[in-house]
């Protein structure tokens, strides 16, 4: 068998990062950054004020209380020509162009509010309350880095930055497809023999999380023809393919019946468990990765934890790698089969990990009750309570 390690790694040796395009910034959401930006001005790009109150000079008001008189109003977004003189103040709003001469800002919450003139009952300090050009970015500093994954505060430095377009590397487009007869949709009553059909939404909101765009092309039976023509319609819009099930030794096996013959597929049994029959190639004229996984929905899963994932954080042009592991004492014993490496469901606190009841690869109900995979190496066939070991936070 195949080990994991191996599997990874021929994995990321195919899959390549996406070519970056420029995309308006609201559309940039999940991107990751494709270019260093840098702020063409400093940031905030004048000195102003931090609340709502009085732009003073310190020393006419050191010996507050004192009533000052008031020579007007700076709002922000004021584009003139303010100055205040000795002796004077000039009201101001939060954000509001400093006025020349002044070098403190008076909260209004300590004055009596006067428009005409204003009683200062504290003084204030230069440099109170003013925000200084600069202070949160200089002229021709960098504000993000190339590899950043954007997020809303990302977008946000962007358009403080004055950016309107960004070049990135977009999220990959993910087609997801089932197969199996026995497959129903959910909310739809079951037949002799049926399931509802799970594997393609978990996948989908796998692919979600990851920060790729899935598509859920949701299932075809086991004939092999009817598999091939659903997946050609659907390569037009993917970066990227996974299915789930027809990959195993079984008589009606329309995965593998259709793509072995290819050459471009190779399926392969890696020692893990869940998960042991895997499929990795590519298919079409683009040369589109396509990762073929188990059927049952836990080996489906913990495969695209192991090899899904990193290589949608390849094609994002991300560091990519096995996935990160912490380590922990575990709360009972645990057993493994020799020569595989197993990825038992558990529930992580702290620096303790219990595994969770019902390890079969079919019970999804224990892996949505469980928050990490205890990693149990392939030469090890059991260990004891207690012991240290490592686990994967899902």
């Amino acid at each position: 068998m195949k080990p994991v390690d191996r599997h990874l790694a021929d994995i990321l040796a195919v899959v390549r990062p996406l070519a970056p395009l420029e995309v308006e910034i609201d559309a940039a959401l999940g991107a990751v950054l494709a270019e260093d930006v840098v702020s063409p001005v400093p940031l905030p790009p004048f000195d102003n004020s931090a609340m709502d109150g009085y732009a003073v000079r310190a020393e006419d008001v050191a010996g507050a209380p004192v009533t000052l008189p008031v020579i007007g109003d700076v709002a922000a977004g004021d584009g003139g020509l303010n100055a205040v003189g000795p002796g004077l103040v000039a009201r101001v709003m939060t954000g509001a162009p400093m006025p020349a001469g002044a070098d403190a800002v008076v909260p209004v919450e300590w004055t009596d509010g006067g428009t005409a003139r204003v009683r200062i009952d504290r003084p204030a300090p230069p440099g109170n309350a003013i925000r200084r050009a600069g202070e949160d970015v200089l002229a021709g500093e960098t504000v993000l880095r190339e590899g950043a994954r954007i997020g809303a505060a990302q977008v946000g430095i962007l358009a403080g930055a004055g950016r309107r377009r960004v070049r990135v590397r977009p999220r990959p487009r993910v087609v997801v497809l089932s197969t199996g007869a026995e497959l129903a949709e959910p909310g739809t009553p079951l037949g002799a023999g049926q399931i509802w059909e799970s594997n393609s939404f978990m996948l989908t909101a796998a692919v979600r999380e990851a920060g790729a765009e899935a598509f859920r092309a949701g299932s075809v039976s086991d004939d092999p023809k009817e598999f091939l023509d659903v997946l050609d319609a659907q390569l037009l819009r993917a970066d990227a393919v996974i299915t789930s099930g027809g990959v195993s030794m079984g008589a009606y096996e329309p995965v593998k019946e259709a793509l072995s013959p290819l050459g471009t597929v190779a399926f392969e049994k890696v020692a893990m468990q869940p998960g042991m029959p895997q499929g990795f190639g590519v298919v079409g004229p683009d040369r589109v990765p396509i990762f073929t996984l188990p059927g049952n929905p836990v080996s489906s899963f913990v495969s695209f934890v192991l090899f899904v994932r990193p290589a949608l954080r390849a094609m994002q042009g991300l560091p990519a790698g096995p996935p990160e592991a912490v380590r922990a004492t575990v709360t009972a014993p645990l057993r493994s089969p020799a020569g595989k490496r197993s990825y038992l469901r558990a529930v992580l606190t702290g620096r303790t990990v219990a595994p969770v009841t019902g390890q079969g690869s079919h019970q999804l109900a224990a892996l949505a009750a469980a928050n990490a995979l205890i990693v149990v190496p392939e030469d090890a066939t059991s260990l004891p309570e207690g012991a240290e070991v490592e686990v994967i936070p899902l």
